[in-house]
């Protein structure tokens, strides 16, 4: 952290950006999420225009998964005991690394070099080289945030880091979309590496951060099994977590987007892009109020009431045939989602110990690979099954259910105030 700075007042909504290194930090987040955001968008799209088949495209969150999830104990020991600023920098590279790939595969698929299949299974191979290195970057993040800025300003500090990665969000997919109908999917995978070098400069910006708990000794077992304990034994921790990991699994619409783009909004790699750009956009709005009218009383129980309308969001979405209406919905699915985000992170800042925070940030990134990537491959599944438009209304329909199930067994989640 930046000794020589002043302590700014708790209420002062710019006051993490007051930070040097937290400025630094913020610039190197961006880059890199946004990257990964029009990386993730351009694959998706890559593969739905290759196979034209929506359970193929739910692959590639399981794919995502299998190593993500395998890694994530061990992600969790070694945040704990290790420099978390190198470690968040070797994930930048090493997704450096994956989009070179990307480039090439895609260079030789354009000159004809490769064929269809031999481009898919590289891009599952690329996917899964990206789940490898997920693990380490999530939680890094989260863990190395307290030691850029003062605990007083940590409820500032997770919005600013939340919105960063809204506005990441929502400017990759759209520009991936523009760029990809522009100037062609190589190229914007060149441009990409160039993004994913300025992040890497942000993080050069940043000394290297002291070991809070060098002398832990556990077993990669037991640093899990504390883990665990930890969030099990904290409710507060365990419902917010556990009400995400069900809401966006069973609500995963984003991951068929690119065939209702194609199939039943008929909009393009533009259109896709847009709607993938939606919901972000959406929580970037709502963090931006947030930022300077935070939520002050009764957090839980408006956090219940926004992942219930999230849940109604993507009953309308399901429905609609209209590419405004569907761009429209996801817009307020995720102003919703984005409240339900940060009072979830926040919770997860303040009632983590700073010994702790690598383990219980990597159980929680179990939770949200859990829902987001096998959200992506349980709503390809069931598209393959039921169809397109009943898999995103049956699964709203229990992204509700899943509210009304915590709204009734987890009062302290529902009572819930910080």
């Amino acid at each position: 952290m930046n000794q020589s700075e002043n302590i700014t007042p708790a209420n002062d909504p710019f006051a993490s950006l007051r930070y040097r290194e937290f400025r630094n930090y913020a610039i190197a987040r961006f880059f890199f999420i946004f990257t990964l955001n029009m990386q993730i968008t351009l694959i998706y799209w890559k593969v739905y225009e290759i196979t034209r088949k929506e359970f193929s495209i739910g692959l590639i969150g399981l794919i995502e998964f299998i190593p993500a999830f395998c890694l994530a104990f061990y992600s969790g020991y070694l945040i704990d005991k290790a420099d978390k600023r190198t470690l968040l920098l070797k994930s930048i590279i090493g997704n450096i690394v994956c989009t070179a790939a990307l480039c090439f595969i895609t260079s030789a698929f354009a000159l004809q070099q490769f064929s269809q299949p031999v481009v898919l299974t590289c891009m599952y191979c690329i996917v899964f080289c990206i789940g490898l290195l997920r693990p380490f970057a999530g939680p890094t993040s989260f863990a190395l945030l307290t030691q850029l800025v003062p605990k007083e300003i940590i409820t500032n500090a997770t919005t600013w880091h939340t919105g960063i990665w809204q506005v990441a969000a929502v400017a990759g997919p759209a520009v991936g979309g523009i760029l990809y109908a522009g100037v062609g999917i190589t190229n914007t995978f060149y441009l990409m590496l160039v993004f994913l070098t300025v992040a890497v400069a942000g993080m050069c910006f940043i000394a290297k951060k002291p070991v809070l708990n060098k002398e832990r000794n556990e077993t990669i077992v037991e640093s899990v099994v504390n883990g665990f304990k930890f969030v099990w034994r904290t409710k507060e921790v365990l419902g917010a977590i556990s009400l995400d990991l069900f809401a966006v699994l069973f609500g995963g619409a984003v991951a068929l987007l690119p065939a209702y783009a194609d199939k039943i909004l008929h909009v393009g790699a533009q259109g896709l892009g847009m709607l993938r750009s939606a919901p972000a956009l959406g929580a970037v709005l709502v963090l931006l109020l947030l930022t300077f009218h935070p939520l002050k009383k009764k957090q839980g129980i408006i956090m219940l009431w926004c992942v219930a309308g999230f849940g109604v969001c993507t009953i309308v979405f399901g429905i609609s045939q209209q590419f405004w209406l569907s761009l429209g919905v996801l817009l307020l699915a995720g102003a919703l989602d984005g409240i339900s985000v940060i009072v979830r992170s926040t919770i997860l800042q303040l009632k983590t110990p700073d010994d702790m925070r690598g383990r219980v940030a990597a159980v929680s990134s179990i939770f949200i690979m859990s829902s987001n990537e096998l959200g992506a491959f349980e709503s390809g599944i069931t598209a393959d099954w039921l169809g397109l438009v009943p898999a995103v209304v049956v699964g709203g329909c229990l992204t509700i259910a899943v509210v009304a199930f915590m709204f009734i067994k987890a009062p302290s989640l529902r009572k819930l105030e910080y």
